[in-house]
C-alpha cells in the first residue's frame, strides 16, 4: 500500500522504549538513537505529541536517559518495575499506550507506534477503522509479522541500522 505523508498531517508518536531497548541490545549490542527514530517518525510533518513509555527502577539509574528524552521533546510516562513473589519482574505499557492512542484520536491524522510488539496489531486495526493512518517502526528482525501486516506503513530500522543505533 502506498502511504501518503505530507507536511500538514498531525502526527502522534508512541514509543515502547523497552521493546526498542531490548531489540537493539539483543540484536546489535547497542543503544537506540531516539533522536533519529523520532525524526523518521515525524517525517517533516506536524508533531502534536510524542510520548515515551518507560520503566523506572528503584536505583533511579535511568534518570539521565529520561531527561535526554525530554530534551528531544518527548514526554515520558513512567511505571515502576514490579517484583513479584519468587523474584519474577514485570512491567509493560501495552494498555497505557493503547488508551493514549484512543484518547488522542480526535487531534491526529497519523499515529506512529514505535514497537515491534504484536499485541498492538488489534489497536492498529481499531485506529485504522477510525480513519487514521497508522505507521509502525521497529527492528524488523524482532518485530511481529501481525503488526507489520496491520500497519499502513512499516519502517524497518534494520535496513538503515547504523542511523538508528548508538554504539557503546
Amino acid at each position: 500500500m502506498t502511504v501518503i505523508k505530507h507536511k500538514e498531517q498531525r502526527v502522534g508518536v508512541l514509543i515502547d522504549v523497552q521493546n526498542l531497548y531490548h531489540s537493539a541490545k539483543n540484536l546489535y549490542q547497542a543503544r537506540v538513537n531516539f533522536r533519529e527514530i523520532l525524526k523518521t517518525a515525524v517525517a517533516g510533518r506536524k508533531l502534536i505529541r510524542a510520548i515515551a513509555y518507560v520503566i523506572s527502577t528503584e536505583s533511579g539509574e535511568e534518570k539521565q536517559f529520561f531527561e535526554a528524552l525530554t530534551r528531544l521533546g518527548i514526554e515520558t510516562k513512567t511505571k515502576p518495575l514490579k517484583t513479584f513473589y519468587g523474584g519474577m519482574k514485570k512491567a509493560d505499557w501495552d494498555v497505557g499506550m493503547s488508551v493514549d492512542a484512543v484518547k488522542m484520536l480526535a487531534t491526529l491524522d497519523v499515529i506512529v507506534i514505535i514497537s515491534g510488539d504484536g499485541d498492538f496489531a488489534p489497536l492498529v486495526e481499531y485506529l485504522k477503522n477510525q480513519g487514521r493512518q497508522v505507521e509502525a517502526i521497529a527492528f524488523g528482525r524482532s518485530a511481529s509479522s501481525e503488526l507489520k501486516k496491520a500497519a499502513d506503513d512499516f519502517v524497518d530500522l534494520d535496513e538503515e541500522v547504523n542511523q538508528y543505533l548508538l554504539k557503546r
